[in-house]
């Protein structure tokens, strides 16, 4: 969910392939749950990170082609970090993340790794407040200065 509904992501002005990682406006990070085990942790990322880049505009770089003419999915031209931060950091990163003006927060619920049938995620969800929430993890996209604030210094994933 972004502020408001408004739409976050990159002007085609702004995509600069030529450029570091570092120079870019906005800055992507996932924050997982570091007590989740190594195959959930990393199902959670994936999950995040797919919610992220449909919804954030201009985070996907042009498709790679090798020597032999190969061609390989564009990856993400800005980067992406994927932090690790205990329930309690994850959920208090997350409230401010959702509150920050101008950041994008893509969720993975806890409850989302426990239920095969989406229609009954989608039921189940409306039934936990927001502040009980557990999550797996979070995809933050947002100012850099933003979000080297909120995630400060959080350890990469092991």
């Amino acid at each position: 969910m972004s502020e408001h509904g408004t739409a976050i992501g990159f002007t085609p002005d702004e995509i600069d392939l030529t450029a570091s990682t570092r120079s870019a406006r906005l800055k992507w990070v996932i924050v997982v749950n570091s007590e989740l085990p190594p195959g959930r942790a990393a199902n959670a990322a994936v999950c995040t990170a797919v919610a992220t880049a449909k919804s954030v505009t201009g985070l996907l770089g042009d498709e790679a082609v090798d020597a032999n003419g190969e061609h390989y999915s564009g990856l993400p031209w800005t980067g992406c970090s994927v932090l690790a931060a205990d329930a309690a950091q994850l959920r208090a990163i997350r409230t401010k993340a959702a509150a920050s003006p101008g950041c994008h927060v893509a969720d993975m619920p806890a409850v989302a790794q426990q239920i095969r049938v989406y229609t009954d995620f989608l039921a189940t969800m409306k039934e936990i407040p927001t502040e009980e929430m557990d999550f797996c993890a979070i995809g933050i996209v947002g100012p850099r200065n933003r979000i080297d604030k909120l995630v400060g210094k959080l350890p990469l994933m092991p």
